[in-house]
């Protein structure tokens, strides 16, 4: 049995336009495949007058019956995002029972959040994982959770009507309703195999971003802690050359005593001073010094030595472990690549039209239709439009009142699809309005040549 994946965050600002563009596709993020973004499906139906999500929620706010006026800093939407596991999702979809898992999403969320609340949910199709991008607003009714806890510690001073209409988040994300909301929801999920996840668990899903992030923290420490070990071994070699240079240095001293030592010897044999016996104490007692140190010299060769094998064993494991963690991400990027390839050569395989219907929404995008109305034509049903198409051949806009639009099989070759306005092939219709244009034009210049020659 799989886990539920429900995840919900705060929206703050007038449009929270940003979530907007990513989840209708305005930007296509780095994970999404395009050749799967027409999959996608609003499951919302918005009212008349409204396009998409950020109208939805402007809209949903305006005609609440809200008196009470909205700060710049209050939270007008909520995210929701809804899934499973990656196997569930996909067993979900094999059985053939996507829909029914959408519908039983929308009917939690209306049930927990209302229906007129609910403004948006659209599901996913071009990510590794299907999932429901929910957007609720979080209009509620009621006196506000903070006047009845003054009212309960017998602080309370005014008392406010009991139906009134709130925007109020922090009423609908309180931690008792969070966990409520988990609860309902895998009970909502269990029909599928899925379940609520252990209950106070810290253990948090990892999103792509913060993968990617991870990712680059953990080179970032790798390659800090390469340099780092670069350093110390440049410092271990400036410290021996250091202390060569003070073995040299005090050995020149020996030498110099042994000699100041010997004259003095021979001095005072010559002239019987009594310093000579004092002059070989020294004597004894540099050579001794210079020994110690010598040793000790040594010794700290040896330490730097280990050292410097162990900072080179441990710069290798680096090294070793980063090239393995690399090839494995490498390896597993290629199965995934691979794997989509495999997919989108089934697809031409199983579906002949598969590559038309790409070609066919390239073209409509390019012909000035919007990402949702492409979609409703790729799927094959009718679409009604008002505005300006462009065409490529004649690198211009012609103006079409309300007509209807519709993809079909090309009259002249039944393997391909050609785009059709009321009923005829739209390189056929902007050959006629671009002919109209030409005879409009000429028209217009005719009687300017002419009346060139005229007298005054």
């Amino acid at each position: 049995m799989g886990y539920i994946s429900i995840q919900i965050n705060k929206a703050k600002g007038s449009a929270d336009t940003g979530a907007s563009d990513h989840i209708e596709r305005k930007t296509i993020p780095k994970n999404a495949d395009p050749t799967r973004t027409h999959l996608n499906r609003e499951l919302v139906e918005f009212p008349d007058g409204v396009s998409d999500r950020t109208e939805a929620i402007s809209h949903r706010i305006r005609t609440a019956g809200i008196k009470r006026k909205i700060t710049p800093d209050q939270v007008r939407a909520i995210r929701i995002v809804l899934s499973g596991t990656h196997e569930d999702m996909m067993k979900i979809q094999d059985e053939g029972r996507l829909d029914e898992w959408c519908d039983d999403n929308l009917q939690w969320l209306h049930y927990t959040f209302g229906k007129e609340n609910t403004v948006s949910a659209v599901l996913h199709m071009d990510e590794h994982t299907p999932h429901i991008h929910a957007t609720v607003v979080p209009i509620v009714t009621g006196e506000r959770r903070k006047a009845k806890k003054k009212q309960t510690d017998g602080k309370r001073s005014y008392r406010k009507k009991a139906n009134t209409v709130r925007l109020c988040a922090d009423d609908v994300l309180t931690r008792e309703k969070l966990v409520t909301y988990h609860d309902s929801y895998a009970k909502a999920m269990e029909k599928y195999g899925l379940q609520r996840g252990v209950r106070g668990s810290e253990a948090r899903h990892t999103t792509t971003a913060q993968y990617y992030r991870d990712l680059k923290r953990q080179t970032g420490e790798l390659e800090a802690n390469v340099q780092q070990l670069q350093t110390e071994q440049q410092q271990a070699e400036q410290q021996l050359d250091e202390v060569r240079q003070e073995v040299k240095s005090e050995k020149l001293e020996a030498a110099k005593t042994e000699a100041k030592a010997a004259f003095v010897a021979k001095v005072g044999s010559l002239l019987g001073g009594g310093k000579l016996k004092e002059l070989e104490a020294n004597n004894r007692t540099l050579q001794g010094e210079v020994a110690a140190r010598d040793e000790s010299i040594k010794l700290l060769q040896q330490q730097i030595q280990r050292q410097q094998e162990e900072h080179n064993r441990q710069l290798m494991e680096l090294q070793v472990k980063h090239r393995r963690e690399m090839a494995d991400k490498e390896t597993a990027h290629q199965e995934e690549v691979s794997f989509l390839k495999s997919i989108i050569q089934k697809a031409k395989k199983w579906f002949p039209l598969f590559q038309e219907l790409v070609y066919m929404e390239k073209f409509c995008l390019k012909v000035g239709f919007n990402e949702r109305q492409t979609a409703t034509l790729i799927s094959g049903k009718p679409l009604f439009y008002e505005g300006e198409l462009y065409s490529e051949e004649h690198k211009r806009k012609f103006t079409t009142e309300r007509a209807g639009f519709q993809v079909v099989k090309d009259p002249k070759d039944k393997s391909k699809l050609a785009l059709s306005i009321n009923g005829q092939l739209i390189g056929e219709w902007f050959k006629e309005q671009f002919g109209r244009l030409f005879s409009s034009v000429k028209r217009t210049v005719e009687p300017l040549r002419k009346g060139k020659g005229m007298g005054l």
